[in-house]
């Protein structure tokens, strides 16, 4: 690590929405999502929730040797967000248990609070977490 990750760092992070993150983009295969609202999709949400904790905490790692997987995500999207407007993800790192870290996370679409909760992610070493994944694909 490049420096000690305590709790307190936070990060911001803008995003407009594209018609490419809204609902029937999300699984374009399936005609169900089709024909939802066209509106920012929970599944992108927590993507750009994901990405702003990466943000936060990637000056603190050997990028790209070490990186950060989502392990757990305890998140409310509460508001809907249409095309085209720009939200405001605010990320807090609140603990640190070793290679363990969770962040206090919520974002605002200019109107309202569209979402809140906690996330959870792991550091990794990059090369060690491949090695494990390519023995899985070898079954072993």
């Amino acid at each position: 690590m490049k420096k000690p990750l305590e709790p307190g760092i936070e990060q911001t992070f803008q995003f407009r929405v594209p018609e490419s993150k809204l609902v029937p983009a999300l699984y374009p295969e399936s005609a169900e999502f089709r024909q939802m609202p066209q509106v920012f999709a929970t599944g992108y949400f927590v993507g750009l929730l994901e990405w702003t904790c990466i943000q936060a905490i990637n000056p603190y790692l050997d990028w790209p040797d070490q990186q950060t997987v989502g392990t757990h995500i305890d998140i409310s999207h509460c508001a809907a967000t249409p095309v085209g407007f720009e939200v405001t993800v605010r990320v807090k790192l609140t603990h640190v248990d070793g290679r363990k870290l969770a962040f206090e996370v919520e974002a605002h679409d200019g109107v309202e609070l569209i979402g809140k909760g906690r996330h959870e992610r792991f550091i990794i070493d990059r090369a060690r977490f491949d090695e494990k994944l390519e023995r899985k694909v070898q079954g072993g």
